[in-house]
């Protein structure tokens, strides 16, 4: 009986030890460290591309549709067949094409349907292309200079993609 009562007293420290440890001080730190200046600005994670970042204003490029509300993630479990599902897909391609000015067989897929994350940071080459014309216009950048900024945002190893959050702050460079 009494190894038993040191071993369950043994256990019950470690218990609460891991508990303050994992439960209370290391959330803390997490907490204190994004709270360093330098690490945010404008409430946009600084040096990645790998979340799409949304911007205001017809000077930026949009990304893909999410199916959550930002800075949450997660996609929808509605598929091609639900009515609501292509209510909203129909939705979102007239008010793109009315956005883009051309007609909706012109907008492409990846204009309206959002990733499986819904934070992906790239778009189709296609819908990019599309963009231009609104962002040369807004900006003030010509359209050769904007179509120069999504080919330096363009790559990928499997698929050919434009970074939407990289070609964004390119265009915010260009016009400072």
């Amino acid at each position: 009986m009494d190894n038993f009562l040191k071993q369950s007293w043994a256990g019950l420290r470690i218990l609460l030890a891991l508990t303050v440890l994992l439960g209370v001080l290391y959330p803390l730190a997490v907490w204190g460290v994004s709270r360093l200046p330098g690490l945010h600005a404008n409430a946009e994670a600084v040096d990645t591309t790998l979340v799409a970042v949304t911007r205001e204003g017809d000077r930026y490029f949009v990304p893909r549709p999410s199916a959550a509300t930002l800075p949450a993630s997660g996609g929808s479990n509605k598929g091609e067949l639900n009515s609501d599902y292509t209510k909203v897909i129909d939705e979102r391609r007239t008010a793109v094409a009315q956005r883009e000015g051309v007609a909706e067989s012109q907008v492409p897929q990846d204009a309206v349907t959002a990733s499986a994350s819904g934070l992906d940071p790239n778009i189709s080459p296609e819908y990019a292309a599309l963009q231009v014309p609104r962002v040369a216009r807004a900006s003030g950048l010509s359209v050769e200079k904007v179509r120069e900024l999504v080919a330096a945002s363009t790559g990928g190893t499997f698929t050919t993609t434009v970074n939407v959050t990289a070609l964004n702050r390119a265009i915010d460079a260009a016009t400072r």
